[in-house]
């Protein structure tokens, strides 16, 4: 029978401060289970949706549409890749929902395709899902158009981020960034021409101070997928040297998107405004933590908060949250990963950070199953590492329930002005 502190954690409504909620895939009515299995991180263990250096694509892979669902495809997914957590998670999601499974086998599969085309087939079949997580206010990261106003897409329990990776690798109208994005196009949209370095740098600050009129409520860093993630004090004249070129040579691109990051960062810390940014795997070479303290240090009043326990350099990412007080973190994607290690990075974050104001939780998933599976193991390790603190005299009971809430839900409405 769960403890008393158990049922308060299970109980506690949610904050997701991250998804990847698309227009174009959340609400669509022929979402089956081939399409969950592809469009989740579930996808991620059959093919990684992002490029390495040398490498290119013809489309990306969770993007497109699926074929005809059959026994044979879905069986090879299962058995091999059956072991990886994405996969356990979106499983164990599906059986709770559907009441089919866990064990999808040739007898039931496709009872479980039709309950699952059934439900997002109603008008508010997803919302429905999200409602049974606990899940109360959501920020989406719609990195296929930056500037999607997801209140008018999804609803007044949506809010966006600005994700700002066309913006430094904007040095050309025909540069864009890893998802096709093109800042001299979202400047248009805008009403703001670009014909110079000059109109460029007044649209940064255009960008940021029209936030709140589409509903953003931060700027989101993703360029670990680009670049790496050293951003360099800016240097005007270097970065200068990319403008307008086609191909600019690597230290000019350099140059540009580290001039562009800073103003950007500078801007969000003069207006209270927070910057994710994305740190670990991605570009791995480039994304370890340590190597954004220079951007960090160089903007003391920008609100930092840092993503996905930067893993696998979760540790490293916990001593920096302690040194530098203007950072917070955003223990998404840890709990899908590798449950295991979020739960030992949760003792040690809970040990370490300076304050309990330092930790949200959210989904990063594109579906709703995903998120309700994102945040049943979130739930299940909170549990279990505070009845652990509780159990060896850390602290009390009041105290796990009191932190419980604030990491659930209380801290991203104040981090995020939303309270």
């Amino acid at each position: 029978m769960p403890s008393a502190l158990a049922n308060h954690i299970l109980s506690l409504p949610v904050f997701d401060v991250h998804e990847h909620h698309l227009p174009e895939l959340l609400r669509r009515p022929d979402v089956g289970l081939h399409q969950l299995l592809q469009q989740s991180y579930a996808g991620w263990a059959q093919a990684r949706p992002y490029t390495l250096p040398g490498e290119t694509r013809d489309a990306d892979p969770m993007l497109t549409t699926p074929g005809n669902p059959t026994w044979e495809t879905i069986a090879h997914i299962l058995e091999h890749h059956g072991s990886n957590a994405f996969v356990r998670s979106l499983l164990s999601s599906l059986a709770e929902i559907y009441g089919v499974g866990p064990r999808i086998t040739p007898d039931n599969w496709q009872k479980l395709d039709a309950a699952i085309r059934r439900q997002h087939s109603q008008p508010d079949g997803v919302q429905q899902i999200l409602q049974r997580a606990g899940i109360r206010r959501i920020i989406t990261d719609v990195y296929t158009d930056p500037l999607c106003d997801a209140r008018k897409a999804f609803g007044e329990d949506y809010r966006s981020v600005l994700r700002i990776n066309a913006f430094a690798v904007g040095w050309h109208p025909e540069s864009r960034d890893h998802n096709d994005n093109q800042a001299h196009a979202l400047f248009a949209r805008l009403g703001h021409r670009v014909e110079s370095f000059e109109d460029y740098c007044a649209g940064l600050e255009r960008l940021v101070d029209t936030l709140a009129d589409r509903g953003q409520v931060a700027l989101k860093n993703a360029l670990a997928y680009d670049r790496g993630v050293d951003f360099d004090a800016p240097d005007e004249g270097a970065a200068r040297l990319a403008w307008g070129q086609v191909s600019p040579s690597p230290e000019a691109r350099k140059a540009f998107g580290d001039f562009v990051v800073d103003r950007l960062c500078r801007l969000a810390g003069e207006r209270n405004i927070p910057v994710q940014m994305h740190l670990g795997s991605a570009l791995i070479r480039g994304s370890h933590p340590l190597k954004a303290a220079g951007l960090i240090e160089r903007h003391p009043r920008t609100r930092f908060l840092l993503m996905h326990l930067a893993y696998p350099w979760s540790r490293d990412l916990l001593g920096m949250a302690f040194v530098y007080r203007n950072i917070w973190l955003d223990l998404t994607w840890a709990p899908l990963l590798s449950p295991s290690h979020f739960k030992l990075a949760l003792h040690e974050a809970i040990e370490i950070l300076p304050d309990e104001s330092r930790m949200m939780l959210g989904g990063d998933n594109w579906h709703a199953e995903e998120t309700y599976g994102a945040f049943k193991t979130a739930r299940r390790v909170l549990v279990e590492v505070l009845e652990k603190k509780v159990a060896t005299g850390y602290f009390e009971e009041a105290d796990a329930q009191r932190l419980a809430r604030k990491i659930l839900y209380d801290n991203a409405g104040v981090f995020f002005g939303l309270a």
